[in-house]
């Protein structure tokens, strides 16, 4: 009777073009669904180390300069993640370097197999196929596998074209994954950039009127400018400023660039003198600047009221000062820039140069400007620089600033560097005179001197600005200043001011209109028995019958200015416009009013 032998074990199914083509589509998937590259190549490593039946596998990445390969995942019997190679070194090396895969069947065999990595693990290696990672000579890595399971444990030609094939789709999976990292980086850099470009803006002063004495412009080479400029108006009138240039370029200038900044707005409105307010800053820079990186810097201020600039320089392109009648002179460096430490700088400090404009203007720039390209491809050169300002002399400061920045900043052009310019300019209509032991005009004594104290006049002060609100706070400065000197008590010296302020807002609100273009004219007078204070404009002449203080009864806003103005002062009149008043004014005059204070002391 014959044996009943068990059915044989049905043959293991062969492996077909449609496995092969569901795992690339898997890892297909799996790369695109994760931004987490580590973790979706180790993934992929499993699936084709089992996909190809393979005792272990590992998946060396090739470092940027291309001098090493190190193990970034591992699967099966083997763990030799974070192990690094030279990138020629054994079997792996050689596949990367000649960017073509390999079998090896018997290892023992091959003078590249490194015998080291078995000896650590204590795992025996007898066969290997390696294929390379790339993209189009691109070389990224390359896959090794070790010992074929089951048969005779030799990898065939087959799995060495399908381990290409796979190899070729990670490494296309992980270039990708760089390009995007790249990429986002890049986006994440560009919104950085472009949130310290607007911080650096709005640290530039606002641009004020055209006949504002003071001037700047600013234009970066790149996205984040090194360069910046500032000015700023003191509580007595005078104008503080500055102009600076950071050494070294991109983020770590832009931030010394603020710090510095910031220092000198916020430190220069208590230190009124250039020299102590750059030894300040220089402390803190020092403290804090990272090694090798300084600032070149021009600050002072400018007092409207005498046309006197006091400045220092600390190691910055030499000022220009343009005298209309006498020429240019450069102001050199008298100090090291800001950022050396004074034990390096030795014991040279920071020294105060005082210039009277008398009616010229001072350039200040960084060596974008005279290092600017033109269109024809040369250089402006501090010659050229002159040479347009003497041409452009008449022009007023902001279109002579605008017409050098058109030179250099033309259509299709990249800066050089950065283009930064500040002019000083001591011709405005916001001229201001002090003038003493001078006699009053003689039309002014035939109208005011018989109800002014007895003696000789003196003239202490004469402004003449603009019917814009925005004046009246020097014009209170230098009021407040002039009745100090002459002797009033800190009450007096308060009531003064707001009656001549007072006075001077009815000229804009009702003589003018709010008309910002009308010309004012405030003298200040001393006599030995008072001061007198004549208020002058050019608006139709007003009936002064008309000009009544309300009753004080009638609760309402506005309107009790002149009320105020005759409890201050002693004595307050309207009086005709002398004649050579009306005749200074180069159009048709329409009329003008003159309004005398006298406050008796």
């Amino acid at each position: 009777m014959p044996v009943n032998e068990p059915d044989p074990a049905p043959p293991e199914r062969p492996e077909s073009i449609s496995d092969h083509f569901e795992l690339l589509a898997v890892m297909g998937q799996d790369f695109a669904a994760t931004l987490d590259i580590e973790d979706t190549l180790k993934r992929a490593l499993e699936r084709i180390t089992g996909h190809m039946k393979a005792a272990g596998g590992a998946l060396f990445l090739l470092d940027e300069a291309g001098l090493t390969l190190t193990c970034q995942a591992c699967s099966g019997e083997t763990e030799i993640t974070g192990l690094t190679l030279n990138s020629d070194q054994g079997i792996v090396g050689r596949c990367v370097q000649g960017n073509a895969g390999e079998i090896v069947r018997d290892v023992e065999n091959d003078p590249n197999f490194d015998k080291s990595v078995d000896q650590t693990t204590g795992f025996t290696t007898r066969s290997i196929l390696c294929a390379p990672m790339s993209v189009k000579d691109q070389r990224i890595g390359a896959i090794e596998l070790v010992n074929k399971l089951g048969g005779d444990g030799l990898f065939m030609d087959s799995d060495l074209q399908l381990l290409q094939a796979l190899s070729s789709s990670a490494g296309l999976a992980i270039l990708n994954a760089r390009m995007a990292e790249a990429l986002v980086e890049q986006e994440r850099v560009r919104r950085e950039l472009e949130l310290a470009a607007e911080i650096q803006r709005s640290l530039l002063p606002e641009r004020r009127a055209d006949d504002f004495p003071v001037y700047g412009v600013n234009v970066p080479a790149r996205m984040v400018s090194g360069d910046f400029y500032d000015f700023f108006e003191l509580g007595d009138g005078r104008i503080c400023f500055n102009l600076a240039d950071v050494s070294g370029k991109g983020m770590n200038a832009a931030l010394l660039m603020a710090k510095t900044a910031s220092l000198f707005r916020c430190l220069g409105k208590e230190i009124h003198d250039p020299g102590r307010l750059m030894a300040r800053i220089n402390e803190e820079i020092c403290e804090t600047a990272s090694r090798g990186m300084f600032v070149t810097m021009v600050g002072g201020i400018y007092d409207p009221s005498s046309g006197v600039v006091r400045l220092a320089n600390a190691g910055h392109e030499p000022p220009l000062f343009h005298d209309p009648e006498a020429g240019f002179t450069a102001l050199p460096a008298n100090a090291p820039p800001l950022g050396i430490p004074p034990l390096l700088a030795g014991e040279v400090g920071f020294e105060v140069e005082e210039l009277r404009l008398n009616g010229g203007t001072l350039y200040i720039f960084t060596d974008g400007v005279t290092e600017g390209y033109l269109a024809d491809g040369s250089e402006l050169t501090s010659e050229g620089l002159m040479e347009l300002m003497r041409q452009n002399k008449e022009l007023p400061i902001s279109r002579r600033v605008d017409a050098v920045i058109a030179l250099i900043d033309h259509a299709g052009a990249a800066l050089r560097d950065d283009i930064t310019l500040l002019a000083i300019d001591d011709k405005g209509p916001m001229k201001i005179r002090m003038e003493n032991g001078g006699a009053a005009r003689e039309a002014e004594k035939e109208s005011a001197a018989s109800k002014s104290p007895g003696g000789d006049a003196d003239r202490l002060l004469r402004l003449e600005f603009k019917s814009r609100p925005d004046r009246l706070k020097l014009v209170r400065a230098m009021v407040g200043e002039t009745a100090r000197a002459c002797g009033s008590g800190e009450n007096d010296v308060r009531d003064i001011i707001i009656a001549v302020d007072e006075a001077c807002q009815n000229v804009i609100r009702h003589a003018y209109g709010n008309d910002p273009g009308g010309d004012i004219i405030l003298e200040v007078v001393r006599y030995p028995g008072g001061i007198e204070f004549l208020l002058k404009d050019f608006a139709e002449t007003v009936d002064p019958t008309k000009i009544k203080p309300r009753d004080l009864d009638d609760i309402r806003p506005g309107g009790l200015g002149v009320h105020f103005m005759r409890e201050v002062m002693d004595e307050v009149e309207f009086l005709p416009l002398p004649r050579e008043d009306k005749e200074a004014k180069d159009k048709e005059f329409v009329g003008g009013n003159l309004l005398r204070m006298l406050k008796r002391l």
